[in-house]
């Protein structure tokens, strides 16, 4: 694999071929980010073909925040970005899998550090250089900083562990199955404690499980994506901290400054994650806007590079654009509006890192040294070290699901069933006129195919009949999770394909949820759009008990109901 060559020849072989098409060309904007990949096509309208002058590239999700700079490249080069937002780990698979073989050109992750670990991923990257840096950092709230005594500049993970296991500190982290930041922010941690000075075993992270097990219960926030965990901390003051990316964090303080906020609780998902990782000896910054205290921990950081990587399979005219696109963003005036704009950190030696993002370095902690080893330390997060879930799954039985409609439901119910995680409680709420029958199954580890099994078995008995007693459902999720939110991950799951007929209004529903003790409120809800349901109805759900909104209008794939409850159990 080799890193960028000279892009002089390429650029003028380009320009040549691109010269009569460029002034009646109609080039193709950016798509809005999605939460999943958005398949070949990567845009609405999009037949994912190759064309001159076009790019496609698989990108992690946290990259749309770089449309305006690819906006100025198309201006300055000719060559328009097509991506398609996808996440680090389902990006690996497409490419393992032959999947992304002719229908991209690049790929633009957070870093390449897991995709080398897959021999099948890597041997289709021909080239890859680094484009902006960003370590993965924890934001304080500064009061916090002050009732523990730390020194930004001095602050170790070792320091965090003691402060998180004498319950001193609580944090939310994005889900490292699902999120580029959350899959650098759990090797971060087991790196800086197992103390690993070369490529993370299994035996360091065997060693370090006692005191990763004492870190993730100070977990209290879990999310898809760095916008709704930024919004779920701003609602809730109990919460300490943030683990994420330094730009993420050190954007959501700009964003708070800027009066334009942060990612609202409500709207249809439609975004992946956060931001990237960088080098190791602490720093700390003290940001305005949300006061978030940006600590870089002084031994050590993992530190995303977000490398643009040409494709093996990608035809000669497209690998040129690359390498002209790379030269392009790459260049000292570009690097500085990249790291001015994003506050990412610069890769060339002219530009200077933006304020307020120090320019001294970090030791880089140490990556997993095998794909096993990184497979494996997210298996021991998914089952033994992080809190478990509990969902209430509120389910609109009522007659207008029969046929289709409960066909898909039970499709979706079933799809799911493979991905439940060990000590994850699942309760099945079906309602029509009233709240039928409540089944709740608990994935034993000493047996964990019987609660999916039963799952399975209670989604083929589901029946549709009766009206849609939607708010007096809701109601009876709360009351049946109770009082106890804090031994695990709470949320409700609505599913309704229409408005509700029967039952409590919503004026009762929200007298009913504001009357709940502040633990009880802190569960979301995360409605589904389906069938004829009403958008706005259930939005203002999800806005008010701090939740996000999902498509499963779709027949299939992104925006089908498969695809919500999927993109769902990032935030379980």
């Amino acid at each position: 694999m080799s890193r960028l060559p000279k892009a002089g020849a390429a650029a003028r072989r380009l320009r040549r071929t691109l010269a009569p098409l460029l002034a009646a060309a109609v080039l193709l904007p950016l798509a809005a980010c999605t939460a999943q990949p958005a398949g070949p096509e990567g845009e609405s309208g999009d037949d994912g073909k190759p064309r001159e002058g076009t790019v496609r590239v698989l990108a992690s999700s946290e990259l749309a925040d770089m449309k305006p700079l690819l906006e100025e490249a198309r201006k300055a080069t000719g060559i328009t970005v097509r991506p398609t937002w996808t996440g680090t780990l389902d990006a690996v698979e497409r490419l393992a899998s032959g999947k992304a073989d002719g229908a991209y050109d690049a790929v633009w992750l957070s870093s390449n550090d897991y995709l080398r670990l897959n021999p099948e991923a890597a041997r289709r990257v021909t080239s890859e250089t680094p484009l902006m840096a960003s370590p993965v950092a924890l934001g304080v709230r500064p009061a916090t900083v002050e009732r523990l005594g730390w020194d930004p500049e001095q602050v170790s993970w070792a320091q965090v562990h003691r402060a998180v296991a004498a319950g001193k500190l609580t944090y939310g982290m994005t889900d490292p199955k699902r999120s580029n930041s959350g899959f650098s922010a759990l090797v971060s941690v087991a790196s800086g404690l197992s103390g690993a000075q070369a490529a993370l075993t299994d035996a360091d992270v065997r060693a370090a499980r006692p005191k990763l097990k004492e870190f993730f219960a100070g977990q209290r926030l879990t999310s898809g994506s760095s916008g709704w965990l930024a919004s779920a901390y701003a609602r809730n003051s109990t919460v300490d901290a943030l683990i994420n990316y330094e730009s993420v964090l050190l954007s959501l303080n700009r964003k708070d400054e800027n009066n334009s906020g942060t990612e609202s609780g409500s709207g249809t998902a439609t975004e992946g994650t956060g931001t990237g990782p960088e080098d190791a000896e602490a720093e700390g910054t003290a940001a305005e806007g949300t006061g978030l205290t940006v600590i870089r921990p002084r031994d050590g950081v993992v530190t995303a590079d977000y490398p643009l990587s040409t494709l093996a399979a990608a035809p000669p005219a497209a690998k040129d654009a690359v390498r002209v696109l790379t030269e392009h963003l790459r260049s000292p005036a570009v690097q500085r509006a990249i790291t001015a704009q994003t506050l990412r950190r610069p890769v060339v030696a002219s530009a200077r890192p933006a304020e307020p993002l120090s320019p001294e370095a970090r030791r880089e902690l140490p990556f997993p040294g095998s794909r096993s080893v990184a497979d494996g330390l997210l298996s021991a997060y998914e089952h033994q070290l992080r809190r478990p879930s509990r969902t209430v799954y509120v389910l609109d039985t009522s007659g207008s699901m029969k046929g289709k409609r409960l066909a898909q439901l039970k499709s979706a119910l079933t799809g799911l069933t493979g991905d439940f995680r060990q000590r994850e409680e699942v309760t099945l709420l079906p309602f029509g006129t009233s709240v039928k029958r409540v089944r709740t199954h608990t994935v034993d580890p000493a047996d964990p195919k019987a609660a999916p099994a039963a799952i399975r078995a209670d989604a083929a008995a589901l029946t549709a009949e009766g009206d849609t007693a939607i708010y007096s459902s809701l109601a009876a999720a709360y009351d049946h999770l109770g009082p106890d939110t804090e031994s695990a991950f709470t949320s409700i799951v609505l599913m309704t394909d229409g408005e509700n007929t029967a039952g409590r209004s919503a004026a009762d529903f929200t007298a009913f949820y504001r009357s709940l003790p502040p633990a009880r409120q802190a569960t979301p809800v995360f409605p589904v759009v389906f069938g004829d349901s009403d958008r706005s109805e259930l939005d203002r759900i999800a806005a008010l008990t701090g939740g996000r909104l999902f498509d499963g209008t779709k027949e299939h794939g992104p925006g089908s109901l498969d695809g919500a409850f999927e993109e769902i159990r990032g935030y379980q």
